[in-house]
């Protein structure tokens, strides 16, 4: 199936790319269509954005009201339009496309739960992946002070913001007293359609969970550099130079029957590798993931 992924955080819902087929996928997997509140294009190809027009009006046939805000390069701005125009004039709720510019890594997005950066890519049109980072969380209360202070319900929530607590007869109990240091940030880049790009590296810096495109074998670079892709062994030596705690390859051509050369490829430089597979799930861990 075309490209399409979803990343699901703190009860929110991001799709990335939405190629021909994303709602018969998203009906497959059950997601709650109501927690779908932006749409991350990399790029104007098909296979990365065929699947909106259906997506859009199914959401609208289910009574969606809430917003929907779709991020991407100003070269899906034309199809956008088309689509919106000829389909969803009269829909009940707002369809918001907000540019990217392509060439520059910055935040996108950023909400209480996450950040998402912009990442240059490298491919025959504008194009650029995303950076998902979640937000630093709250420290965590140590049950075992606050009981042997006696502190009130009502002051936990200050104490995790860093505020002292003052105990009845004068003593100031510092925070970090009271609590032990919140989970680390969890990250996931998502680098579709590219070149092998070096400077990516610095950009990706030491994503928990790193998807890159391996559409060819290093036998067909030729082939993956004239077309703007990379080869598994290029996509392998990304996540190496970035410090990825796993990578995932995808985008494979059709000349491929059997991935495994793709996969034997990328492990011989970065062990930590899987294929992408339609309805994988990966629960992204801090420098680590399982399946």
């Amino acid at each position: 199936m075309p490209s399409a992924q979803v990343v699901s955080l703190r009860d929110k819902l991001l799709l990335l790319d939405c190629g021909e087929g994303t709602q018969l996928q998203w009906r497959y997997t059950g997601l709650n269509w109501q927690k779908l509140a932006h749409i991350f294009i990399t790029h104007a190809h098909g296979d990365h954005l065929f699947g909106l027009p259906g997506l859009l009006s199914t959401m609208a046939l289910l009574g969606r009201t809430q917003p929907l805000f779709i991020h991407g390069p100003e070269t899906i701005r034309p199809f956008l339009d088309c689509v919106l125009q000829q389909f969803c004039a009269t829909f009940d709720y707002e369809v918001h496309y907000l540019p990217v510019d392509t060439t520059r890594h910055a935040i996108v997005h950023e909400d209480r739960s996450m950040q998402v950066w912009s990442l240059p890519l490298q491919h025959r049109v504008p194009c650029c992946g995303y950076l998902v980072r979640e937000q630093p969380g709250q420290p965590h209360i140590r049950r075992d002070r606050i009981d042997f202070y006696n502190v009130p319900t009502w002051a936990i929530g200050r104490i995790k913001m860093g505020h002292p607590w003052h105990t009845p007869d004068g003593r100031c109990i510092p925070a970090t007293e009271l609590t032990t240091p919140p989970d680390p940030v969890r990250a996931y880049a998502y680098c579709s359609d590219t070149l092998f790009t070096p400077a990516l590296a610095d950009m990706v810096g030491s994503v928990d969970v790193l998807y890159h495109e391996a559409t060819y074998a290093s036998t067909e670079a030729d082939r993956a550099a004239a077309y703007g892709h990379s080869t598994a062994a290029q996509a392998a030596e990304m996540a190496r130079r970035a410090g990825a705690g796993k990578l995932i390859i995808g985008h494979f051509s059709s000349r491929y029957d059997d991935e495994q050369i793709l996969l034997q490829e990328a492990q011989a430089i970065f062990p930590d590798t899987i294929l992408a597979e339609e309805h994988m799930q990966v629960q992204v861990l801090n420098g680590n993931s399982s399946k």
